[in-house]
C-alpha cells in the first residue's frame, strides 16, 4: 500500500503578465515612492498656516491675568509699588516683581488701553499696583479672528478679570 501525502505541496511560481514579465514591485521602487512622498511632505507642511487655537488664546489670557494678580498680591504683601510692563507692539507683558515675560504669537492681535497718568506721574506703558490694593487700571485685549479676550484691571480695587469677546 502506497502512502499518499495528506497535503500536496504546490510550488509557487511568480505571476507573469502577457509579455512574460513578473508582476509586483521591487523594493527599490517602493523606496523611491516613499522618498517622493517624504519630499512632498517636507515642502507642503511648513506652508500650512499654524494659527492660535481658541484654547491657546484662552490660556494666554489666563496666563496674563495670573501674572497681573501675582503682581497685585506682591504689592499688597510687600507694601511696595509694582509696575507690570505692557508692550503691545512687541507683544509682551513683563512682571514687575519676578521679571517673568509673556510673549504672544504674531497671529494674536494685542491691544492695551492704559492710563496715561496715574498717581501724579506719567505711565502709559504699564499697569501699576499700589500697596493699598488700588491700581492705575487698564485693559489688555488679546484677539484672533472670531474670538477674543479682555483682561481687565479695575483701577479702584486692583481686581483682575477675564472677559470673553465675540468678534466678527
Amino acid at each position: 500500500m502506497e502512502r499518499q501525502p495528506t497535503l500536496s505541496a504546490v510550488r509557487a511560481e511568480p505571476m507573469r503578465d502577457a509579455q512574460g514579465f513578473e508582476r509586483g514591485f521591487a523594493l527599490i521602487e517602493i523606496l523611491c515612492v516613499l522618498a517622493i512622498i517624504a519630499l512632498l511632505a517636507a515642502i507642503i507642511l511648513p506652508a500650512i498656516p499654524r494659527s492660535t487655537t481658541r484654547a491657546k488664546l484662552e490660556s494666554y489670557a489666563v496666563e496674563t491675568a495670573t501674572l497681573l494678580k501675582a503682581d497685585r498680591n506682591s504689592a499688597l504683601r510687600r507694601q511696595v509699588w509694582v509696575a507690570t510692563q505692557v508692550d503691545a507692539e512687541a507683544r509682551s507683558i513683563r512682571s514687575g516683581v519676578t521679571g517673568q515675560t509673556i510673549r504672544l504669537p504674531r497671529d494674536v492681535v494685542v491691544q492695551a488701553t492704559l492710563a496715561s497718568r496715574c498717581a501724579d506721574r506719567r505711565t502709559g506703558r504699564s499697569i501699576d499696583f499700589f500697596p493699598s490694593g488700588m491700581s492705575c487700571g487698564g485693559v489688555i485685549a488679546l484677539a484672533r479672528p472670531g474670538m477674543g479676550y479682555e483682561v481687565r484691571v479695575n483701577w479702584l480695587t486692583g481686581g483682575v478679570e477675564i472677559v470673553p469677546q465675540k468678534l466678527l
